[in-house]
């Protein structure tokens, strides 16, 4: 097979595209797209600015597959919605994933790599995937799904996905393993988890950030002002910070922004306390939400001025009263940046709906990291055109694959399906010669 054709499906903007031409590149072979398919405009925009052809629409209007070896396919991540319900097995109808299963109908590739988020593997308690395993291994193929971590493939990036791959007619054991990896980015430490990507020095947010980013991505003087006085000037503190509103530890709260007015050292404190006690079970059985009387309160904020304080807050919208018990208004607030990275960590996971909003202190600035950076992270080369508007960027990039990781499971299944059609081929060969000398006849 000294050239292999795949159809790309779902494309994007040919993140799973990109990294099977640099596998298949990397085993010296030649890799051809027959076809590929992409609803979303601005993707198709972005991808023809980087392979040179438009993928056709709307995947439901594809009769037919050309032939190919390999179909790659980064299929949304839908409800599912009637999973578990017949037999053992969910039901695929009214999904995307149908689509896929009623093109392999159509022509039956050598293998597949299909990407989604990692919330497939125990949805619906297992019968979701189970039932994209009956569908693949009814059509002859095999099945296995890896959940993997870009850090562990050389991103310092937090990412957990998982990879679907199998082989027609063939019982293949892959090299790659699955490791979710740290709950934290903060307590990372780099895992060989396939023989393509040996372990290696660990990769760090600071070796993907630019040395002098545009001045659009700073931070608003006042945000950056209130910044320097929640931290005495000290913004190297500002490393790993999340901005929310529901959790404690290292954290910033909109009540220490002053964000719906300036709060006093003691409102603060009380707000603080408030979103860490209304967690314990002396409050109740709830994880979250737990709503508070003003006795309560006082149990773990004892100030003679209590009613004040809390009048206050509720005021300014930081807390606000039901049936007599106090709940902070806690939420989305719209942040400038939701979460600091720290440049000598790996970063949270890239997501499409605030990949905008992930933050760095870098070089004496407080900005948001930049659309190449978020590239970088997803283990895009520079060379790699995004799209001209920041936000449609991030969003895409935020929705794409980390490269380095399908790069390293596309490796291993080239690698096991050229076997395994060698194998065949050779069966098939011996078949012949063999039929070839029972048929001769004697002289």
């Amino acid at each position: 097979m000294g050239k292999i054709r795949f159809v790309d499906l779902f494309a994007g903007i040919g993140g799973i595209r990109l990294a099977f031409e640099q596998a298949a590149y990397s085993l010296e072979i030649e890799a051809e797209c027959v076809l590929s398919s992409e609803i979303d405009s601005d993707a198709q925009f972005v991808y023809e600015k980087n392979f040179g052809h438009k993928p056709l629409g709307d995947i439901h209007l594809i009769e037919q597959l050309p032939e190919h070896e390999f179909l790659l396919a980064g299929f949304p991540c839908q409800a599912f919605s009637h999973a578990g319900k017949k037999e053992g097995f969910g039901d695929t109808r009214g999904t995307l994933f149908f689509e896929i299963t009623r093109l392999l109908d159509t022509y039956k590739p050598q293998a597949f790599i299909f990407e989604n988020v990692r919330g497939l593997y125990s949805h619906e308690k297992g019968r979701t995937l189970a039932t994209i395993k009956h569908e693949i291994e009814n059509r002859g193929y095999s099945f296995n799904a890896f959940l993997l971590n870009s850090a562990n493939f050389g991103l310092p990036q937090n990412r957990v996905r998982i990879y679907l791959v199998g082989i027609l007619d063939a019982s293949p054991t892959f090299g790659l393993i699955s490791d979710v990896g740290p709950k934290d980015s903060h307590s990372y430490n780099p895992q060989q988890l396939s023989l393509f990507y040996p372990l290696k020095k660990s990769v760090a947010v600071a070796d993907v950030l630019e040395e002098n980013p545009d001045n659009k991505y700073d931070c608003s003087s006042a945000f950056v002002e209130v910044l320097k006085q929640i931290y005495n000037n000290d913004l190297n503190r500002l490393h790993g910070v999340r901005l929310i509103d529901y959790r404690g530890g290292n954290s910033i709260h909109s009540w220490e922004l002053g964000l719906r007015g300036k709060c006093s050292a003691d409102e603060i404190e009380l707000m603080n306390r408030f979103i860490l006690k209304r967690r314990n079970k002396i409050f109740g059985n709830e994880q979250d939400g737990k709503l508070l009387t003003r006795d309560q309160i006082a149990s773990f904020f004892d100030h003679p001025n209590l009613e004040e304080i809390l009048d206050s807050l509720v005021a300014k919208r930081y807390l606000k009263i039901i049936n007599g018990q106090y709940k902070p208004v806690a939420g989305n607030f719209s942040f400038e940046v939701y979460k600091f990275l720290d440049p000598s960590k790996i970063s949270v996971t890239l997501v499409a709906s605030d990949a905008n909003r992930l933050g760095v202190y870098h070089n004496n600035r407080v900005r948001r990291i930049t659309p190449r950076e978020a590239a970088r992270l997803q283990g895009f080369a520079d060379s790699f055109i995004l799209h001209p508007n920041d936000n449609k960027a991030y969003h895409q990039l935020g929705n794409s694959v980390s490269i380095n990781v399908v790069k390293a499971v596309a490796q291993e299944v080239i690698m096991k399906t050229l076997y395994y059609t060698q194998q065949r081929t050779q069966r098939f060969e011996n078949a012949i010669a063999h039929s070839s000398r029972n048929n001769q006849k004697p002289v």
